[in-house]
């Protein structure tokens, strides 16, 4: 997929610190977007999008991939990170060397330097797609940061404190958008909005979110 259409990119925002341990880098991936995409369907080729159910039997609205040596299951036996694409029964699709390298360059820019994942979660949002508050903690190492990346339509990220009961901010994210979030915020409850229809310029009517971390 060749995204050369794209329009000139605006400028990169200033970072904002939204909690304690959490950064927006407004605009950080903009220049990578078109190898960031084009990467992740290529990903998406070798394990295609699909909907897992919750331990509960729930269908998950947001379609999923992963890749990387750890890829984020879900279903009758609980959240896990798995070595093997449960549908094919084959390993993930290697990691593409331009996520890792976005994701230790947006860890080192919100401070936390070395990160190196071992894990990308690949969610595509559509039109009244959301996510439920939840938190991150199926990774054996919440001292390293989470890496989340916004590709597409807009999104309104919701985030929390370390109670599901506690108020949530809700951040809009745009296209190019990296939040990092760790220390004292690790555990925070986040989710996304239910997504609004505003059409990217080129993506059309989807939000592809790219979730970096260090699962193992």
């Amino acid at each position: 997929m060749n995204l050369d259409l794209f329009p000139e990119p605006p400028a990169p925002r200033p970072a904002w610190s939204f909690s304690p341990g959490a950064v927006l880098l407004g605009g950080f991936a903009l220049d990578a977007a078109t190898a960031l995409l084009d990467a992740m369907h290529a990903v998406i080729e070798q394990a295609p999008l699909r909907h897992m159910v919750t331990p509960g039997g729930r269908r998950l609205g947001v379609a999923l991939s992963n890749c990387g040596p750890l890829g984020w299951i879900s279903d009758h036996r609980g959240y896990r990170y798995g070595a093997l694409d449960p549908v094919s029964g084959h390993a993930w699709p290697s990691m593409p060397r331009c996520f890792a390298e976005l994701a230790t360059r947006a860890a080192a820019a919100a401070g936390y330097d070395s990160f190196v994942p071992d894990a990308c979660l690949i969610n595509r949002y559509q039109p009244g797609t959301r996510l439920t508050l939840h938190q991150d903690k199926n990774e054996r190492d919440f001292n390293q940061p989470i890496v989340s990346v916004s590709l597409g339509m807009p999104a309104l990220f919701q985030f929390g404190g370390t109670e599901r009961s506690d108020p949530a901010q809700r951040i809009p994210l745009a296209h190019g958008d990296v939040a990092v979030w760790g220390g004292p915020s690790r555990l925070n409850y986040h989710g996304i909005a239910p997504l609004k229809e505003r059409p990217h310029a080129v993506l059309g009517a989807v939000r592809y979110n790219l979730t970096l971390r260090r699962a193992g």
